[in-house]
């Protein structure tokens, strides 16, 4: 168990008035154990509470071993596995991971309707949000691979390289360097399909003045990287140009607003005045940026409606991006690290307006 990391999340469970949580998230409890285990449908829950007892309840399947400082309970799948967790949790409120499957949740409630389940996932959130030394050296690796794999992308744009075979190229790029890969894909855009800010890569072939957009991403290996290029194949138009360097200047702006004390509703507002105020403000259609770590995808949230305020070890994306419908579409993003006067950005990859092929 890593002591230091449980003994802020007791405290963030003071803060939030909680006794007791489960946590069930892999990552959380990767985070916590040192342990990654994928239960998939299968129950993966450690108990911990404010008075210092510590459960790990976990199937037979997944293999564990015992670990100073949790008590491993076990079962298989012959046994209800919500039964000895039941046992274990004391009545009143119950923090739940937000991610914990509900067939799980029902049946605890059926056999302790006593406890009320409440929301419990911010004290594992808000600590994972703050990373610790030895996470943000794993960031800063996992962004010098991303930096190669985008380079190897770019270098690979041609006539005859669908959008689907530029994904299939940067997911080996990932395995070779760092022996994983995203289960979630990657986003390779060519055209009108870049307006689409989540475009599901087809067969389709670049054309002469089409946008590009890379969003490459992937567990290297365990904590993520995550970026985003614009290129233009074989020429960029008038217009194309003007909405890249609108793009390049918001992403900027975003980056220049990142220090300790700054709402994160205002990195994100920093970034949108430039879209908005160079026309273009109604195609700018997602937050800013989200946090990274662990998972691609964690706290803060940076967009108008976050509620969290930049801290020193806070690691997030900046990515904003102007989507036309049916002609293209442009996005930047780089990763930042804030540090206690500023920010780190990750990335180094360059982002002047490139055209390829």
């Amino acid at each position: 168990m890593n002591e230091s990391r449980i003994a802020r999340v007791l405290e963030a469970m003071r803060r939030h008035s909680l006794d007791q949580i489960i946590v069930t998230a892999p990552a959380s409890v990767y985070y916590l154990t040192g342990r990654w285990t994928e239960p998939m449908e299968r129950m993966l829950a450690l108990y911990l509470n404010r008075d210092g007892q510590r459960l790990l309840f976990a199937n037979t399947l997944f293999a564990l071993e015992e670990q100073d400082g949790v008590e491993l309970v076990l079962h298989t799948d012959s046994d209800d596995p919500v039964e000895g967790l039941s046992r274990a949790v004391r009545p009143g409120a119950l923090g739940i991971d937000k991610t914990w499957q509900s067939k799980f949740l029902i049946r605890l409630c059926a056999l302790r309707p006593d406890v009320r389940p409440v929301l419990g996932s911010a004290p594992v959130d808000e600590t994972r949000m703050h990373k610790d030394a030895e996470e943000i050296e794993a960031l800063r690796a996992a962004s010098r691979i991303n930096d190669e794999v985008v380079a190897e992308a770019i270098a690979a744009v041609s006539a005859s390289r669908s959008e689907l075979a530029m994904t299939d190229l940067t997911a080996r790029a990932y395995l070779t360097r760092c022996g994983a890969r995203s289960a979630e894909g990657q986003l390779a855009c060519y055209g009108a399909n870049a307006a689409d800010p989540h475009h599901a890569p087809s067969a389709d072939l670049p054309k002469p003045g089409d946008s590009i957009v890379l969003d490459l991403y992937n567990p290297a290996p365990l904590y993520w990287c995550d970026m985003t290029r614009t290129v233009f194949f074989q020429h960029a138009g008038e217009k194309q140009r003007e909405v890249y360097e609108l793009v390049r200047q918001a992403n900027l702006a975003g980056i220049a607003a990142v220090r300790p004390g700054v709402p994160l509703r205002e990195v994100d507002r920093a970034a949108r005045e430039v879209i908005e105020k160079g026309g273009y403000g109604p195609y700018f259609t997602h937050r800013l940026g989200h946090g990274i770590g662990l998972e691609c995808h964690e706290s803060p949230d940076v967009s108008a409606s976050s509620g969290a305020v930049a801290e020193p070890g806070m690691a997030f994306s900046i990515e904003p991006g102007i989507y036309l419908p049916g002609e293209f579409g442009v996005r930047i993003e780089d990763l930042v690290l804030v540090t206690e006067t500023g920010c780190e950005v990750l990335n180094r990859y360059p982002k002047d307006l490139q055209v390829v092929g």
